[in-house]
């Protein structure tokens, strides 16, 4: 992508529809201004794995990518970028954004797939051989299977940057319904009571078949406890 380009300095007011924008390497720093909408355009495009080609106004021409971009909250425009300076035919670090393909097994049981890493990093040759998307196809995987980076295929010439167990795609089980969710809790919390010693294990059975509310239960097994230090007390008397 070319992107026509305006030297200027940092005090340099600038024309309308521009903003600033600022290349670099560990050589050096060029400040210029470029078009606004242009550079929106092609940056919603093709993201940080674009590269463009900048042109200064009566200067040099320099291949680069997008480092950041700082966006105007309200208005949510660019209103300035970093680049990165890149050379041509050397290796290049680069996230790259990870798409799906297909419907799993996992989602026709009812399952949810899960991208857990959206941008996974790799080595690209150079810079125009950096790869727009990774896709991964899912239609073989069922529910609690995944996907880790060292599985993810790259094209010829890319290789990996991350760790190769890192889990980039996940199938998960079905969601619970509200009741669900309500019981599971409600189990939990029974078996902390029963755990603690609050109540009985019948108690909870009663508990979790709905014959008896958990206030009840606790009621219940205060009252045995009273009318057991009680007895205690009377035979103690005698």
């Amino acid at each position: 992508m070319e992107l026509n380009a305006q030297p200027r300095s940092s005090q340099q007011k600038l024309a309308e529809g521009m903003i600033p924008a600022v290349a670099y390497n560990k050589d050096k720093n060029v400040s210029f201004a470029i078009d606004r909408k242009a550079f929106d355009r092609a940056f919603r495009q093709h993201s940080t794995t674009g590269l463009f080609d900048i042109t200064l106004e009566g200067g040099e021409t320099f291949p680069a990518l997008v480092k950041t971009v700082q966006m105007d909250k309200r208005r949510r425009v660019p209103i300035h970028v970093d680049f990165y300076v890149v050379t041509y035919g050397e290796p290049v670090t680069v996230s790259v954004p990870v798409h799906t393909k297909g419907k799993s097994q996992g989602e026709v049981m009812g399952g949810l797939v899960d991208v857990v890493i959206h941008n996974l990093s790799v080595v690209a040759p150079g810079p125009r051989r950096i790869p727009q998307e990774l896709v991964v196809d899912v239609t073989k995987l069922n529910i609690g299977d995944h996907v880790t980076a060292g599985q993810v295929k790259l094209p010829e010439g890319v290789k990996l940057a991350a760790e190769e167990d890192l889990v980039v795609i996940s199938v998960l089980p079905p969601r619970l319904s509200d009741s669900e969710a309500a019981a599971e809790q409600q189990a939990a919390q029974v078996a902390g009571l029963v755990a603690a010693g609050e109540i009985s294990e019948e108690a909870a059975t009663a508990i979790l078949e709905g014959d008896a509310t958990v206030e009840e239960a606790k009621a219940e097994a205060a009252g045995d406890a009273t009318e057991a230090a009680d007895d205690t007390s009377e035979k103690s008397e005698e």
